[in-house]
């Protein structure tokens, strides 16, 4: 009998991946990653149409190509006849969300759309439905609906709601011309099998569905605003389905496109940090994993529903059966490293870098990892994207303290490490403090992977033993497990997800142990950290000025926005 393998596609924020996967034993055979051509668009539209502050888009274009050529890419790498897979898993970042028309068409698809921001994919990080959030958050609390306890106590703009009635106040005639509001991962599987089956998963943590089974009454969206009473049954669906659940299999016009055998089961979508949990083999209550990518994620896994205030969701079977899940996060780690390497490295760092043969992050932690903790005398909030968790905050903005003609570039990032680190270490706190147990934390992602000071630091700040799953590809195995649960035992895949989990599996590549002096010294800096954190992040005089700030900020960006319009650029 020939090997069988299980296809797990990891769309990410930048780029996507394919894996190919053994289902017995989970050895991976092929691993494929691929760009998008347009990547984030957070400045303007492809015709140069230019967008406002906090904007963040994508092109659904970029995720067909994927399927397109990734696939039969990786197939070929590997010599691996499509007739072997017998299962396919999708995570997506999420939410990342774009309107359909009745034909299953993206609308920025359509000519009339080309030009029309709020037409397009709107990527997890777009935070500018904040006001948006920030009125759902209001009136939910004042009337008493339990979302709010499913949210960690605040929507975030991040999540489906604010986007879609952000669509409805500035681009009505979108909202009015979309047939239904999708999920980008419940969209490619659309586009895989003719079926829609939107994710639980997806629907829990970020679409205001709520343990019982629904979403918010009628009358809440009503008291949002009008137009909005029946958004949940014309424009969402109310019908969802577990991760590692079949969705259905791969058409014949699938089948042309990517190469794959029709009738290949195909999983319900994932969100990928969770699918990441999956790929660092985690089945068990109070085993948490850390995702360190572009943003970072914090999954925990729980047998009770508690009040755990500043997460982004917790929900019941939301990942493994039986299972509550949690999550909380921070949304800027991997890019405000990269921000850092793009905009404040003297040419003669660059230099010494080409010199070494490394790229400018290995000079820069090289570097940091001869300092001492607090030896630079810089400490760092770690907001440059908003606050996912615990503050839930997209307007707030990051901040180095503490600098003097003395710091050098290795000090300033070294404390965004740490102080990322830091923002870790509140978010375990906040767990532990409301109940839940963080016995065991495993991390995953192409930090955790690659970058062995970044993780020791994280070791000594969390005062904790660090396991990096062996796996450079969590998400991306996480969803092959996916799409091994949907075949089931019969062709040759697994006959639950938590089977999946067990056999696909490997061991920890790595362990990071604290550094009992080291940890000392964290200590204090941390809670240098949480004063800032308060000061800058919660109601008063702090708060008021990080929001002045970007007030100023993005009418000045408006302003400029509105001149090139006027100017025809």
């Amino acid at each position: 009998m020939s090997t069988k393998y299980a296809l797990g596609i990891d769309f990410g924020t930048r780029s996507a991946r394919v894996l190919i996967v053994e289902t017995d034993g989970g050895r991976e055979v092929v691993d494929i990653a691929m760009d998008y051509a347009h990547g984030v668009m957070d400045s303007s539209l492809p015709d140069g149409t230019p967008l406002e502050a906090d904007w963040a888009l994508q092109h659904p274009g970029d995720y067909v190509d994927v399927l397109r050529t990734a696939i039969r890419k990786a197939l070929a790498t590997g010599g691996i006849s499509p007739t072997d897979i017998v299962g396919v898993g999708i995570d997506f970042t999420s939410c990342t969300m774009l309107p359909l028309d009745e034909a299953g068409m993206p609308l920025c698809l359509r000519a009339e759309y080309a030009s029309t921001p709020h037409a397009y994919v709107k990527l997890w990080k777009h935070h500018a439905a904040q006001a948006e959030a920030d009125e759902i958050n209001r009136i939910a609390g004042l009337r008493g609906e339990d979302l709010l306890d499913s949210c960690g106590g605040r929507v975030s703009s991040e999540a489906m709601i604010p986007k879609v009635w952000q669509v409805l106040n500035e681009a009505p005639e979108v909202y009015r011309a979309a047939y239904k509001f999708i999920e980008a991962g419940d969209w490619i599987v659309m586009l895989l099998t003719g079926e829609e089956r939107r994710s639980k998963c997806m629907a829990g943590f970020k679409s205001l569905w709520t343990p019982s089974g629904h979403s918010p009454d009628p009358a809440f969206f009503r008291e949002l605003d009008p137009r909005l009473e029946n958004v949940v049954a014309e424009k969402l669906g109310s019908l969802y389905h577990p991760i590692g659940a079949r969705a259905g299999r791969i058409t014949a016009e699938a089948a042309e496109l990517t190469g794959l055998e029709p009738g290949t089961a195909v999983s319900v979508a994932c969100i990928d940090a969770h699918a990441s949990l999956l790929g660092a083999g985690i089945s068990e209550p109070g085993q948490m994993v850390l995702i360190m990518g572009t943003s970072s994620c914090h999954i925990l896994l729980d047998e009770e529903r508690r009040h755990v205030p500043g997460i982004c969701g917790m929900v019941s079977d939301g990942i493994v059966p039986g299972l509550v899940a949690y999550e909380a996060g921070q949304c800027c780690v991997g890019d405000h490293f990269e921000w850092f390497v793009e905009n404040c490295v003297p040419a003669s760092y660059q230099a010494e870098a080409a010199r070494a043969g490394v790229d400018m992050h290995g000079l820069l932690s090289e570097r940091c990892a001869q300092l001492r903790p607090g030896e630079s005398g810089v400490i760092a909030l770690d907001w440059w994207n908003g606050n996912r968790s615990v503050l839930a905050d997209a307007d707030l903005a990051g901040a180095f303290i503490g600098c003097t003609l003395q710091t050098k570039p290795e000090h300033l990032y070294l404390a965004l490490v740490e102080a990322t680190a830091f923002g870790t270490k509140l978010i375990v706190e906040n767990y532990r403090q409301h109940g839940v147990a963080v016995r065991e934390i495993r991390a995953a992602g192409g930090i955790a992977s690659k970058n062995s000071m970044v993780m020791q630091v994280y070791a000594d700040v969390l005062d904790a033993e660090l396991a990096v799953c062996g796996t450079s590809q969590a998400s991306a195995l996480g969803a092959a497990m996916l799409g091994a649960a949907a075949a089931g035992a019969g062709a040759g895949g697994h006959d639950s997800l938590v089977d999946a989990v067990r056999a696909m599996s490997g061991a920890c590549s790595k362990r990071y142990v604290p550094d009992k002096e080291r940890v000392g010294v964290y200590q204090q800096l941390y809670e240098v950290y949480c004063v800032l954190h308060d000061y800058f992040g919660r109601a008063g005089e702090g708060k008021h000025l990080l929001r002045q700030l970007k007030a100023v900020k993005g009418r000045h960006l408006t302003a400029i926005g509105r001149s090139s319009s006027s100017r025809g650029e």
